[in-house]
């Protein structure tokens, strides 16, 4: 049985133990020992999560031994716990991969897995086509773009606030163009994608990326071109939105298939 901890309560965070629940009555030999909560903030997470174990501290989380710990709750969430988890000789999974576009973070947490010999992972979430990029980044990769297109509605709360009116807008707008490593860190909420394809490529400074704002979206649209020895990948995937207009329904699916996959005896 895998012990897991999750660190957020918010819309991530409910759907993965919803798929844990549906994956228990399959059988699987995974469980949640553990959901950290900030102080103060137990009360909200229960109401959330009534039937999760709720605790405030990171030694709290660790306290329930769990084998792997995944973050659902932002790019603070990395920064603040990510060293602890693994220097204690846990994995941990990262779902606001942009953090990671944070030069002296990554290299912290680094650092941490080596001490702890434990493993940072970063699940591919809205996306498909990492594994593809990543191998073609072995042979011989050139060149990594992405477009994120999203409705107004998936920028709010973020920088395109001050560059559109969001709530009038008429025709696509394109709101940021240039290297993955700007577009993580000014659109944290948005930009985790970029942070993802930059990781499996060439890095913060080689992945180009747009982020457009269009009325007409069907979703969350992610577009990947790729290049390099092995050929050309090019991939469209149009996402539904979560509760959470800014994050795509496929995220949540995607942690959670990470984290089962740790007690699977057959890994895809």
């Amino acid at each position: 049985m895998t012990a897991v901890g999750l660190i957020g309560y918010g819309t991530i965070a409910q759907d993965v133990v919803a798929a844990f629940r549906a994956a228990a009555a399959a059988g699987s030999g995974a469980r949640i020992v553990g959901v950290l909560a900030r102080p103060g903030r137990a009360d909200r997470a229960r109401a959330a999560l009534p039937d999760a174990d709720i605790v405030e501290t990171i030694e709290a989380l660790l306290a329930r031994r769990p084998r792997i710990v995944a973050e659902v709750a932002g790019q603070g969430a990395v920064t603040e716990y990510g060293e602890a988890v693994l220097r204690g000789g846990v994995d941990f999974l990262v779902i606001s991969i942009g953090a990671l576009a944070d030069a002296a973070l990554l290299a912290r947490l680094q650092s941490a897995a080596r001490d702890g010999k434990a493993r940072l992972l970063l699940p591919a979430g809205a996306i498909g086509g990492v594994d593809a990029i990543a191998a073609m980044r072995v042979a011989g990769l050139k060149s990594v773009r992405y477009r994120a297109v999203k409705p107004p509605a998936g920028w709010r709360g973020s920088p395109a606030e001050q560059l559109a009116d969001l709530d009038n807008l008429k025709q696509r707008t394109v709101l940021y163009t240039g290297s993955a490593g700007e577009a993580a860190l000014r659109y944290p909420q948005n930009a985790n994608v970029a942070a993802t394809l930059a990781l499996a490529g060439l890095g913060f400074a080689g992945t180009e990326v747009e982020l457009v704002a269009d009325p007409d979206a069907p979703g969350n649209v992610h577009e990947i071109e790729a290049e390099g020895a092995t050929g050309r990948l090019a991939i469209r995937l149009e996402g539904r939105p979560s509760r959470n207009p800014r994050t795509s329904a496929l995220t949540a699916p995607s942690v959670a298939r990470a984290l089962l996959n740790e007690g699977a005896t057959i890994v895809i």
